[in-house]
């Protein structure tokens, strides 16, 4: 019976290591580039030669005459640009089609190089995978002069920074004046108001919209706890779309009042806010353009009719930048911008891995060092499942006492099997030992595991976040190796492609000799096969882990000396022998 258990633990451990390990396995091959087409008529192109969007209302069709990329320094000289300048952003708004289509991070690196790049998140159309916001309008009147991608428009003034705003206009010469007023915060949101004024004689229908559209399949993780994509949320309802499948669906269409939507990477993100009072048709669109995938996300508000001598206006929000939890949070507060924290990919276990980020969040700020946080939460954790943890170690101190008399009954009986797990059952019941118990550290433990690697795996506070020594990303794996002596050899640590799991750092090798330790304080299997095979596990789980955020391996560790403090005081205090031979001897 005990045997069955102590394997259950290990299997549930198992399970779970090499669950994430299947989940973090190497990116699926490329996605095919498949084709969209349609018999419907070719919409009034509102992009860039080479480069179409497709207006919302309009059908989609199939784009496939290939144009060389121009370099995108050269792009941003073409046109008359409108100067972005924020805390978090700079870049600049072409007046030439009134596109938000340069935007770079200035908080963000693309690695820790200190003369890395900043990371750049909008691109022109014409260049090398355009990614840009575009707003407009849209008509049933094919007779109507709308402002598109070739429009000129006046700026009123050079340069768009917070509490500065931007306002475009433009006048098609037959009654209709637009303008575009552009506002920007401290952070990544931007403020969009579209309005018309109509100086015609004739009342004129009219609909505005927005899009993002991005060129090209982006590099993805291909990681299945990870989304990367096309999401939003509508009606309260997160919907998730990946690459592939928009590619096979070409369309996917949602109704909603408010909501949000857009193109998630891992860290970043460009979401469309459209007004939360209004209903809206939204689309996640798929086409071909230059012969390359094109993904769009846009919203389309209903018509309304401009009477001569009136005026219309939509107001709606971009939000193009880094996730930020907490100024996601901040955001679905002042703005009401409906679970917009759903932009990280917190997963099913949302309720537990949300307090978490909370948790390290919180600590980080306060020591200012993520790695002393996750040693400070381990604690925490610690504390909280103390009384639970405390019955688990008293019940495996138990059971290792009684581990002398068990082998007696093993040797009187081990040719009876049903009789000898009689009689195990009326020693456990006699000394109110649970054999089950010993397995509550484990299975309390994984659910941890997995919200705090999943904390670890998609928050951009965890980026590039230090430790101390040689860790500088503790959502990175160790950086160290065993192959190169750990630094002292004169080479780099090797790629090893598929046998990357033998490249050991430190962290792992201390897990891996922390674990061996802990199976030394737990009662051994009598029979010398099984005890063989639990001898093996630390070394199992020491090449699973060093695939891991180091941040995770480190947990696991500092969980582990936990652990063997706790439980070591428990069964001196309960007159149970430590160490290996001392629950193989002295039978009564």
């Amino acid at each position: 019976m005990d045997q069955r258990n102590l394997f259950l633990a290990i299997a549930l451990s198992l399970a779970i290591l090499l669950g994430f390990q299947y989940f973090i396995a190497p990116p699926p091959e490329p996605i095919p580039a498949t084709q969209t087409t349609s018999e419907t008529p070719t919409p009034t192109p509102s992009g860039e030669a080479g480069d179409v969007p497709v207006v919302p209302g309009a059908p989609v069709t199939a784009d496939t005459a290939a144009t060389a990329a121009a370099n995108r320094d050269d792009l941003l000289g073409q046109a008359p640009r409108v100067r972005i300048s924020s805390p978090t952003l700079s870049g600049s708004l072409s007046l030439v089609g009134g596109r938000l289509d340069d935007l770079t991070l200035t908080k963000y690196k693309e690695t820790l190089d200190p003369d890395s790049p900043r990371i750049i998140l909008l691109s022109p159309a014409g260049g090398k995978d355009p990614y840009y916001a575009d707003f407009g309008w849209t008509s049933g009147d094919k007779g109507l002069t709308l402002p598109g991608a070739e429009t000129l428009w006046q700026a009123d003034r050079e340069e768009l920074s917070p509490g500065q705003p931007v306002t475009l206009s433009w006048d098609n010469g037959a009654g209709l004046r637009f303008e575009r007023v552009f506002e920007i915060d401290e952070n990544y949101m931007f403020t969009q108001t579209q309005r018309v004024v109509n100086e015609s004689g004739d009342p004129v229908d009219l609909a505005t919209y927005g899009l993002i559209s991005q060129t090209g399949t982006p590099p993805i993780l291909g990681f299945y706890i990870l989304h990367e994509g096309l999401l939003g949320v509508f009606d309260e309802t997160l919907k998730e779309v990946d690459y592939s499948d928009l590619q096979e669906d070409g369309v996917e269409t949602q109704s909603s009042t408010g909501g949000w939507l857009g193109i998630t990477a891992k860290y970043w993100l460009t979401a469309l806010v459209p007004d939360q009072t209004k209903a809206v048709e939204t689309r996640f669109v798929h086409s071909i353009s230059g012969g390359q995938d094109k993904y769009q996300a846009d919203y389309l508000y209903p018509t309304a009719r401009v009477a001569p001598g009136e005026s219309m206006e939509t107001v709606s929000r971009l939000y193009a930048g880094a996730k930020e939890v907490l100024l996601l949070d901040s955001y679905e507060e002042t703005l009401g911008v409906p679970r917009f924290d759903l932009a990280v990919d917190f997963g099913w276990f949302y309720f537990l891995t949300k307090p978490i980020f909370y948790a390290l969040h919180w600590l980080g700020e306060n020591t200012g060092n993520f790695g002393v946080a996750i040693l400070l939460l381990t604690v925490a954790i610690k504390i909280i499942f103390f009384p639970l943890a405390n019955k688990s170690y008293r019940a495996m101190a138990k059971m290792r006492k009684l581990q002398p008399r068990m082998l007696e009954l093993r040797e009187r009986f081990g040719d009876d099997k049903q009789r000898l797990n009689q009689e195990m059952m009326q020693l456990y019941k006699q000394e109110g030992a649970n054999p089950l118990s010993g397995c509550l550290p484990i299975v309390v433990q994984i659910p941890v595991f997995f919200a705090l690697y999943k904390v670890m795996f998609v928050t951009l506070e965890m980026r590039q976040a230090p430790f101390f020594g040689w860790i500088e990303d503790l959502s990175a794996q160790d950086p160290t190796s065993f192959i190169n002596l750990f630094g002292l050899l004169p080479f780099a640590v090797p790629h090893l492609g598929p046998f990357e799991i033998i490249n050991l750092g430190v962290w792992p090798i201390l897990m891996g000799l922390s674990m061996f330790l802990q199976q030394q304080l737990n009662p051994q299997p009598p029979d010398p096969i099984q005890a063989k095979i639990f001898l093996f596990m630390p070394i199992i789980f020491t090449f699973l882990l060093a695939q891991f955020p180091a941040g995770l391996v480190i947990y696991w560790t500092w969980n582990n000396v936990l652990s063997i403090l706790q439980q070591a005081v428990i069964m001196k205090r309960a007159g149970v022998p430590i160490g290996r031979g001392a629950s193989t001897t002295g039978k009564t």
